[in-house]
């Protein structure tokens, strides 16, 4: 969930009327990428910059939780987490201990679209920790005790989520947007029902499936000469081989909804309600990228946005309020989301519908389009502070394809967007009409000032039937 420090903000809403007084971006220099490839045809990326003695080295997988076959959803998730629990010869501690022992750090993990592996290590280390990585990324044992304790961990954690209206409602809001069957209708981690079913059988066929240097790129940042680092790299990753062709999964676009409802999840005596609105969104593909990104910064993607300044200073109905487009291969969710005082929900839900329809009616002034450009422009180079963040651009690089030139052309392309870019950016995608509403809260306490409202039907759901069982 997004939060925002309140600290060093004015408490009154910005008067738009009132140009911003900020100045020019600065300037986004990055080193050129200097691009190789390892006998095996594994991609090899790397980015001298030589101000630290640190080296990021990360190994991008083509394959994520989008990749999941039917009935095995959480499969490639735990594949990414289960990596480092033993590989090679050594156990979990053990390999814990050898990044230690040369001061480096290493991290799995996953989302819909990849897997990555990922090590920090000082240069001097370098040679040493390569083929450490390698062997968690490519020689992982999966040892079924360590299998047995991950599963057991998540379905605790799904077992918990049904006492918390923060967890309860994105996962119902998924389910309800995509269906049960949809990809993006379950969560990353899996469901009861196919966590149980796991083997450590299915974790290595997904490993085999997809862990190959034909389905991966390496990237390199860091105080390194790219001559010199090939050769280790070749050393550690040279004798990876295909195992066979990769067929990935392609998560279909699920269908748009076409009519409004309000889904009210009853949950007895939650301290607050918690609110999310939204329907199928955009893939990262879309052309569309630049002015739905400042659309959504006027929107609910800063501080400084229409929805935080109405819920949040406005009127204090929340902490926070946000909107993102959580854009994926395929097309993720569009949502709205706060949590709000239980006795300002319907306050609050006409505030929401209040701002996603007026984001759509009228055009911005120049002002506020020109501070939010400037938002997006001067948060830009924070991305790229350290070799950790700059590597982590170029995953994105990476996995959506996009071009070497994609950072230094960012700014440029934001600056081009329009007010009527922007107006007819909302009418596509923000139709309030359409939207799913979840509420998850006090019924009792909700539901009259709800349906007084005349927003949308309404239905009233247990937490069992919003997720599921």
């Amino acid at each position: 969930m997004l939060l925002w420090v309140a600290v060093g903000f004015a408490q009154d809403r910005p008067d738009r009327s009132r140009p911003p007084a900020l100045g020019p971006a600065p300037q986004l220099n990055l080193p050129p990428i200097q691009k190789r490839m390892l006998s095996n045809g594994l991609p090899v990326w790397v980015i001298e910059t030589h101000k630290v003695p640190l080296v990021q080295a990360n190994l991008v997988v083509f394959a994520g939780s989008g990749d999941d076959p039917a009935g095995k959803f959480g499969v490639g998730s735990m594949t990414a987490s289960m990596l480092d629990e033993g590989a090679g010869s050594r156990s979990a501690l053990e390999i814990a201990d050898a990044f230690e022992f040369l001061g480096a750090n290493l991290t799995t993990g996953s989302n819909f679209d990849a897997s990555v592996v990922r090590m920090n290590v000082p240069v001097p280390r370098l040679g040493d920790a390569l083929p450490l990585m390698a062997d968690v990324a490519l020689r992982p044992t999966f040892p079924q005790q360590d299998l047995d304790r991950l599963r057991q961990e998540r379905l605790t954690a799904l077992l918990q989520a049904r006492d918390d209206p923060q967890a309860i409602a994105p996962r119902a809001f998924q389910r309800i947007v995509y269906g049960a069957t949809h990809r993006y209708g379950t969560s990353a981690q899996g469901t009861e029902g196919t966590l149980k079913a796991l083997t450590s059988g299915d974790v290595r066929a997904f490993h085999d499936s997809f862990y190959q240097p034909s389905n991966a790129t390496i990237v390199l940042v860091g105080d390194i000469r790219t001559d010199d680092v090939v050769p280790m790299l070749e050393q550690s990753f040279g004798g990876w081989k295909n195992v066979g062709p990769v067929r990935r999964v392609t998560v279909p676009t699920a269908p748009q909804l076409t009519q409004g409802q309000i889904y009210l999840v009853d949950k007895p005596g939650a301290a607050q309600s918690v609110i999310q609105i939204g329907w199928v969104g955009v893939p990262r593909s879309t052309p569309d990228y630049y002015r739905i990104q400042v659309t959504n910064t006027i929107l609910g993607g800063s501080f400084s946005s229409r929805l935080n300044q109405n819920l949040r200073e406005e009127h204090g109905y929340a902490y926070g309020a946000r909107s993102v487009f959580d854009m994926r291969m395929s097309a993720g969710p569009f949502i709205a989301a706060a949590g709000v005082q239980t006795d300002k929900t319907a306050d609050a839900l006409r505030e929401f519908f209040k701002e996603l329809n007026a984001i759509r009616a009228t055009a911005v002034s120049d002002a506020e389009l020109t501070r939010a450009k400037n938002y997006i422009a001067l948060g830009l180079p924070g991305q790229f502070e350290t070799s950790g963040d700059l590597s982590q651009q170029i995953e994105d690089l990476i996995v959506y394809k996009l071009s070497d030139d994609y950072y230094q052309r960012y700014v440029p392309e934001i600056q081009k967007v329009t007010a009527a870019d922007l107006l007819k950016t909302a009418a596509t995608y923000i139709q309030p009409a359409k939207f799913a509403v979840v509420i998850v809260g006090d019924r009792k306490v909700i539901e009259a000032g709800i349906r007084a409202l005349n927003l949308e039907p309404v239905r009233v759901m247990t937490v069992d039937e919003a997720l599921g069982s």
